[in-house]
């Protein structure tokens, strides 16, 4: 019992860490540099958080599929992303990388 608690301890302090840095970052930067740990790093390795404009947060995916899968999430997404930001996103919009 004692193990789990130490690596929650460690794990609430590295998120507090996390988030701090992120809103040091200037900000326009702060949406996406937010994005990597507000989506994981399962879904990170497959998208890149490109642009922030008007308060839409611009996500490169692979291909419409992936597109599909995550805009069914955005919500959840979006919560995570203002968690982490300095400046408040709006919307995220997941579009496909270009060939």
């Amino acid at each position: 019992m004692l193990e789990g608690s130490l690596l929650e301890r460690a794990s609430n302090r590295l998120e507090s860490i996390v988030a701090k840095a992120v809103h040091l970052a200037p900000a326009q930067e702060s949406p996406l540099l937010a994005w990597p740990v507000a989506c994981g790093s399962a879904v990170a390795d497959r998208t890149k958080a490109v642009s922030f404009s008007a308060g839409i947060l611009r996500v490169e995916v692979a291909d419409a599929e992936w597109r599909h899968e995550l805009s069914s999430l955005a919500q959840r997404y979006l919560a995570a992303v203002n968690r982490y930001s300095a400046t408040p996103v709006r919307w995220i919009e997941f579009v496909v990388k270009s060939r």
